[in-house]
């Protein structure tokens, strides 16, 4: 597993200096989000009075989607060994396949950044409702690493393992698939809140510099999560004899 994390970080490196321009856009997003946070003040007096700003809720929903992005590429970057050129293909069926996930992500983002609490939804008091909100995060997590298979096989091209059967493919790879996630995730998403926060009260100047950098940071966050997915699906499609790869994608 170590021999895989470090895989994952260096394919990122590699991808970010290979296909520059779709490293940069969820990259782009955030540094845009950063210059409406320092416009409306937000490094100057903390984040709790401008943390409800639409201008920048709006640019956190697009850096979301953004981040989502270069997933496809990357996916398709590790499971070809690198190969740049078979990897920035916009091919069919993987891109029509990955339209369709990210429809559906831009859909539960837009509904979790805007829409009501599920609490609120239900009717409970406050307090019930943090817990409420708190369990259904926790499911909503636990089937996430169940349909990591679906969402690393359709960028691959491969529609023969959509959520139903990703269950079956990662079932039994639950907790390694968690410790990829973890691995691809948690490093940076520290580094990043560490920018963020250790930014508030600096001169103008660093204040520009951190966030320069945290909008690299995330960058590579987008590789490093979508490349932790499809370290825990392939690990778990080989433990089980399935092929990630769509049938087009393997000629």
């Amino acid at each position: 597993m170590w021999n895989d994390i470090k895989r994952l970080y260096a394919d990122s490196w590699a991808f970010a200096v290979a296909l520059p321009i779709l490293f940069s856009i969820p990259v782009l997003i955030e540094f845009a989000q950063h210059v409406v946070e320092i416009d409306i003040g937000m490094y100057r007096h903390g984040v709790s009075g401008v943390a409800m700003d639409q201008r920048r809720l709006t640019f956190g929903c697009a850096k979301t989607l953004a981040m989502i992005l270069p997933g496809y590429w990357f996916v398709r970057y590790m499971a070809w060994d690198r190969n740049a050129e078979r990897a920035k293909r916009i091919e069919r069926p993987a891109a029509t396949l990955f339209g369709i996930q990210f429809a559906l992500h831009a859909v539960t983002q837009w509904i979790g950044l805007f829409g009501p609490p599920i609490g609120v939804l239900l009717g409970l008091d406050a307090r019930l409702a943090q817990y409420v909100g708190l369990a259904f995060a926790i499911g909503v997590g636990v089937i996430g690493m169940y349909l990591t298979a679906w969402f690393v096989a359709w960028p691959l091209g491969n529609a023969r393992i959509g959520p139903l059967r990703s269950f079956a493919v990662m079932a039994g790879s639950f907790w390694r698939a968690v410790g990829y996630t973890l691995a691809g995730s948690v490093p940076l998403m520290l580094l990043h809140y560490a920018l963020g926060y250790g930014a508030i009260g600096r001169p103008d100047w660093l204040v520009w510099l951190m966030m320069l950098l945290d909008a690299l940071v995330v960058g590579f966050l987008a590789l490093t999560a979508a490349g932790g997915g499809y370290l825990a699906a392939s690990r778990a499609a080989e433990r089980n004899g399935i092929p990630l790869e769509g049938a087009a994608a393997s000629r």
